[in-house]
C-alpha cells in the first residue's frame, strides 16, 4: 500500500529534460553518434582529393605524350614536348678535346634545334644526340664504377663536354684508357671525333 503526501513540493516538468537549463535548445543539439565538424571534414575531405586526383593527371600526362614516340626521341625533360621548339633551342654544348695527334683538336660550340656553331659535324652530331637522348637515361653519364672493363687502351685522348642538353646541365669528361671509356666515346660519335 502506498501513501500519497500532498505535501510533496511539485517538481517541474522542465526539471526531467535530459537537457540542462543551461544546454542549448533540442533542435539544435548534436544528434548522438555525430561527430561535430562532420560536414566540414568531407568537404575538406573531398577538396584534398580532388587537387591530389589532379596531381596525378597533370604528372601523367608527359608520359602519355611520349607513348607513340618511340623510344629514340624520348627527351629527358618530361616538359619537353610542351616546350619545343623554343625549349630545345637552349641546347648548346661546348666540346673540347686534347690529345688526338691533331686530327680532332679543338674547342668547338655546338647549338641545336636548330643545328650550329663551330662543331665540323653540327648537324649529324645533334640528330646522334637526339637517337641516344632517352628517358631517364643521361647520355653523357660516366662509366659505372662497378663495371668490368676490358684493359684495353684507346689512346691518349681526352675531352670536355660542358653546356646544357634536354634541359639539363652538362659537365662530362670522356678518355680512351680501358675498353669501357672507349665505348662511352665512341657512344658519342660525332659529337667526340671518330678516332677508331
Amino acid at each position: 500500500m502506498f501513501k500519497v503526501n500532498a505535501h510533496a513540493p511539485h517538481v517541474s516538468r522542465a526539471s526531467h529534460s535530459p537537457h540542462p537549463p543551461h544546454a542549448p535548445h533540442a533542435a539544435s543539439a548534436v544528434p548522438p553518434g555525430a561527430r561535430p565538424g562532420g560536414a566540414l571534414r568531407r568537404l575538406v575531405f573531398a577538396a584534398t582529393a580532388g587537387v591530389s586526383l589532379a596531381a596525378a593527371s597533370f604528372s601523367a600526362g608527359p608520359s602519355a605524350a611520349y607513348a607513340d614516340a618511340g623510344p629514340q626521341t624520348r627527351p629527358l625533360s618530361p616538359f619537353a614536348p610542351l616546350l619545343t621548339p623554343m625549349g630545345r633551342a637552349s641546347d648548346h654544348l661546348t666540346v673540347t678535346v686534347r690529345g688526338t695527334g691533331g686530327r680532332g683538336d679543338g674547342r668547338f660550340e655546338l647549338y641545336c634545334h636548330p643545328g650550329g656553331g663551330s662543331h665540323p659535324d653540327a648537324e649529324d652530331a645533334c640528330e646522334s644526340l637526339d637517337r641516344g637522348t632517352r628517358w631517364g637515361k643521361d647520355p653523357f653519364a660516366p662509366v659505372s664504377p662497378d663495371s668490368v672493363c676490358t684493359m684495353m687502351y684507346g689512346g691518349p685522348a681526352t675531352a670536355h663536354v660542358t653546356g646544357t642538353w634536354a634541359g639539363r646541365p652538362v659537365d662530362a669528361t670522356f678518355d680512351r684508357g680501358n675498353g669501357c671509356q672507349v665505348d662511352r666515346w665512341n657512344r658519342l660519335v660525332p659529337l667526340l671525333p671518330d678516332l677508331r
